[in-house]
């Protein structure tokens, strides 16, 4: 497995330069951030991002204001409560998109983000406690206490909310295979054991979030 830095200077090689790739780099939210997050932008974030896995995301974000609206502004206690005869209206609601077990996994969210609530304080606490050397452990455990949740879901949730994540694009597992940490997109516990072993060396070596090391590669890979 390459040096962090040799997998840097192969992707600022292929962008025209170091300041290149430094303009393409996330940033990921600070603890003290993700703890003031609202408990409602985290059902609405995952709620879009659930929203968005298979259809166009320009239309999803060009309704989004009217699924603030059907959803109480994603209240998370009023969501939580939503009845049977609720969640049928909405499948019907011509404001929004009617996919019914979506729209009936706000529900199951929402009750997930009160049971961590409890835990936790709040949904942001509980993000910013969870350790990024351990980030996919975080991944499995979204996927199993929510609902529509698993994949690449609950990593673009992660991403949109702010916490440090990597992504599993082409790209970024196209160049994980080059580096010999996997030989596909890890899925299994096997493979994403190994890539976050990868992630956590890059990252001692480097300094930097996790974000910016997926991003940088993706831009090592031609």
């Amino acid at each position: 497995m390459d040096s962090f830095d040799s997998i840097f200077q192969r992707a600022a090689e292929r962008k025209g330069g170091e300041a290149a790739v430094e303009g393409l780099l996330p940033a990921a939210e600070s603890a003290a951030g993700l703890r003031s997050l609202p408990d409602d932008r985290a059902l609405s974030e995952m709620t879009k991002c659930i929203f968005r896995s298979g259809f166009v995301w320009k239309i999803v974000e060009n309704k989004w204001p009217h699924f603030e609206a059907a959803f109480h502004g994603f209240d998370v206690t009023r969501c939580a409560m939503l009845s049977d005869e609720e969640l049928e209206a909405l499948a019907v609601d011509e404001r929004i998109i009617r996919n019914a077990k979506k729209i009936q996994s706000v529900r199951r969210n929402a009750a997930f983000v009160l049971d961590v609530r409890a835990e936790h304080g709040s949904f942001g606490s509980y993000l910013a406690d969870w350790p990024v050397t351990d980030i996919f452990g975080l991944w499995a455990d979204i996927k199993r206490r929510g609902d529509r949740l698993g994949g690449h879901t609950g990593g673009y949730f992660l991403r949109f909310i702010g916490k440090d994540t990597p992504m599993f694009s082409s790209d970024v597992v196209k160049a994980l295979i080059e580096q010999g940490v996997v030989d596909k997109e890890p899925t299994s516990k096997r493979d994403l054991a190994a890539t976050q072993a990868a992630f956590n060396q890059w990252r001692e070596e480097s300094g930097r979030d996790l974000c910016q090391i997926s991003r940088v590669l993706a831009c090592s890979v031609p």
